[in-house]
């Protein structure tokens, strides 16, 4: 646990949370773009610590849980298709699509297996030639280098029987979604640490700019995520708006070039539907037209799915920032990580789930 306890110390903890409500005089609005930070402040009770006039805004930053329900569908359709071999990480398996989910699909009779990592999809193509191999790469910035390393080790080695159903998203252009939105509260951000560590924080300095809002790169643990509050609230009393890297243990400016260059080598960036939001303008990565062959929805006949979503699942207000998890009618009743309606409720990372998994806003507690 070394190096993980010294950043969950109690009394910093307090003592951090002290000089947050020291220094704030007025109201402000702090969106956490990741989902891992917001199952820490949960789980931690960070917001039990904070004074009364700092709000947390729960942002879009679960990748399951904007994966859209058009591209979970395709997901079902190719994974129940005759001669398929569905791969896919275990956080998957539950999200609903429009009337089934990937366990249902196995449960019928689907080979959809859980792999640890995108290469195991490229060795067990490898080891059945006679199957396709479909693996289910979603995620932001911080897991499309592995991807984009399978979809090319894949074509180096020949793999004809090997394709991935790409559903990858971008974090600045959510930011600046999410900025030029009517209904946009948030003024200052919690950068994710672990997508500044494979992009840098580079793209990050034009947005505090341009429209006037604290950035601070934060990581995950208790110190971490109060450490960045803190800093996001100096600027905000301050009226500072500048990127500040709370987390340069990890991050750089320039972040992980050999991952760049592949990323720029395998993908090129799209617009890209957000689950419960809508498209964002060049918010995500698509294969470049030199790996078309190992694109799942080129190779799958799946273009013409539709979908609609539950009426009763408010998980889109949620990733918006517009609605807190408890506030849902549906939440704990109609809808639990059992019986989800929405990504956000089952995904480990999904900011209802972690309303309802760490019990301090279930009903009578």
């Amino acid at each position: 646990m070394k190096y993980l306890t010294e950043f969950r110390d109690g009394a910093l903890a307090q003592r951090l949370a002290a000089e947050i409500r020291a220094i704030t005089t007025r109201p402000w609005a702090i969106m956490e773009v990741c989902g891992g930070q917001t199952h820490s402040i949960i789980r931690n009770g960070i917001d039990q610590l904070l004074p009364e006039q700092i709000e947390l805004i729960h942002g879009p930053g679960c990748p399951v849980c904007v994966t859209p329900l058009e591209l979970i569908d395709k997901a079902l359709a190719i994974a129940a298709s005759p001669g398929v071999i569905f791969c896919s990480f275990g956080d998957m398996l539950r999200v609903p699509g429009s009337s089934k989910d990937l366990f249902r699909i196995k449960s019928e009779g689907g080979d959809v297996r859980i792999v640890y990592s995108p290469l195991d999809a490229v060795t067990i193509a490898r080891d059945n030639p006679a199957k396709q191999v479909v693996f289910f790469g979603i995620g932001f910035e911080t897991t499309a280098p592995a991807n984009a390393m399978a979809v090319d080790m894949a074509k180096r080695q020949g793999l004809k029987n090997f394709s991935m159903l790409v559903s990858h998203v971008l974090v600045p252009p959510a930011i600046e979604a999410i900025m030029t939105s009517p209904s946009c509260r948030v003024q200052a951000f919690l950068a994710a640490g672990h997508v500044c560590s494979v992009m840098g924080t580079w793209q990050y300095p034009p947005l505090a700019e341009k429209y006037h809002v604290p950035i601070v790169v934060t990581g995950f643990e208790p110190l971490d995520v109060l450490e960045g509050i803190r800093r996001a609230v100096a600027q905000l009393e301050a009226g500072e708006a500048r990127l500040d890297n709370a987390y340069a243990r990890a991050v750089t400016v320039q972040g992980n070039l050999p991952a760049q260059k592949l990323l720029e080598q395998v993908f090129e960036i799209t617009d890209r539907g957000w689950r419960g939001i809508g498209t964002i303008p060049l918010s995500g990565w698509r294969l470049r037209d030199a790996y078309a062959g190992f694109d799942a929805e080129r190779r799958f006949d799946v273009a013409g799915i539709k979908t609609q979503e539950s009426a009763l699942c408010h998980s889109g207000e949620v990733l918006q920032g517009l609605l807190k998890p408890n506030q849902c009618p549906a939440f704990g009743k109609e809808c639990t990580p059992r019986n989800p309606l929405g990504a956000t409720m089952v995904s480990s990372e999904g900011a209802c789930a972690a309303y309802f998994n760490y019990g301090r806003f279930k009903e009578g507690q």
